[in-house]
C-alpha cells in the first residue's frame, strides 16, 4: 500500500494538468481508492473488491462509513471524483481536459487530506469537514 506522502507526490505530478487525461483520470480514481483502503486497513477491515454504481471507490466509501456517520462528510467528494473520472474518460481530447484533470486532482487531494486528518482526529467531519481540531492542536 502506498503511503499518503507518496500519494501526495503523485497528486502534485498530476496537478499541472499536463498528463495524458485518460491515464490521469484512472490514476486519480486509484489514488482515491488507495486513500480509502488505508482508512479501512487502519480500522482492521478488509477493503472490499465490490463496486457500487460501477465504482469500487463508492463501495469502499460505503464500507468505511458503516458505523461512523461522520465519515459521510466525504461522500460527495468521492462522488465528485467519480464525476470527473467520467467527464475526462468520455472525452479525453476535450479542450478543457487539462483543467478537468487539475480539478480532479484537487478533489482527490481533498479526500486524502480529509482521511489523513480523520486518522489523526476521529471527530473530524462531525461538523462539515472543518479541520478546526487539527488547527487548534497546532497540526
Amino acid at each position: 500500500m502506498t503511503g499518503f506522502a507518496d500519494l501526495e507526490a503523485d497528486l502534485d505530478a498530476l496537478a499541472g494538468g499536463q498528463a495524458d487525461p485518460a491515464n490521469a483520470a484512472a490514476v486519480l480514481l486509484s489514488i482515491g481508492e488507495q486513500v480509502l483502503e488505508t482508512w479501512l486497513d487502519a480500522h482492521g477491515k478488509q477493503p472490499t473488491a465490490d463496486k457500487k454504481e460501477g465504482f469500487r471507490l463508492l463501495a469502499l466509501h460505503r464500507q468505511a462509513a458503516k458505523g461512523d456517520p461522520s465519515f459521510n462528510a466525504c461522500r460527495e467528494t468521492c462522488r465528485e471524483l467519480v464525476y470527473y473520472f467520467n467527464l475526462i474518460s468520455l472525452d479525453p481530447t476535450h479542450d478543457d481536459a487539462g483543467k478537468r484533470v487539475v480539478m480532479a486532482s484537487m478533489i482527490a487531494r481533498h479526500l486524502l487530506l480529509f482521511i489523513s486528518g480523520k486518522l489523526q482526529e476521529a471527530e473530524l467531519g462531525e461538523f462539515c469537514c472543518a479541520s478546526k481540531p487539527l488547527r487548534a492542536a497546532g497540526g
